[in-house]
């Protein structure tokens, strides 16, 4: 499946330590939207940051074993199909009861081609 033209750019920040029936919030995102059919999904690790709260300070300190780490998950597709996956996450985000922010762009898909054979 080829994607070209305008799409949706949808970022969902979280935190390392979250957790979703049991696993890791992010691996739980990434699995559900991948079951969906969505175009693909990254997760970006971040060595420092802070989220709404801004009580604490999450860091990749080396003498630090931390795994409160900021997490953004990226996924990009067409308008329709990241509703969808709005719909998905805010359920997961609600059960999970966790600090998050969501943000949406829209963007230009210039090339989207799946590994050839």
């Amino acid at each position: 499946m080829e994607i070209k033209g305008s799409g949706k750019l949808l970022r969902v920040y979280i935190n390392e330590d979250d957790r979703y029936q049991g696993r890791p919030l992010f691996e739980a995102i990434v699995l559900q939207l991948r079951e969906t059919g969505l175009a693909g999904a990254t997760v970006i690790k971040g060595i420092i940051g802070y989220g709404a709260s801004s009580r604490v300070i999450h860091t990749a300190r080396l003498l630090r074993l931390s795994e409160q780490l900021p997490l953004l998950i990226e996924v990009v597709d067409t308008d329709e199909k990241i509703r969808q996956a709005i719909t998905i996450i805010e359920t997961m985000l609600e059960e999970s009861r966790c600090g998050s922010l969501m943000t949406l762009e829209a963007v230009e898909i210039i090339r989207y081609t799946p590994d050839s054979p």
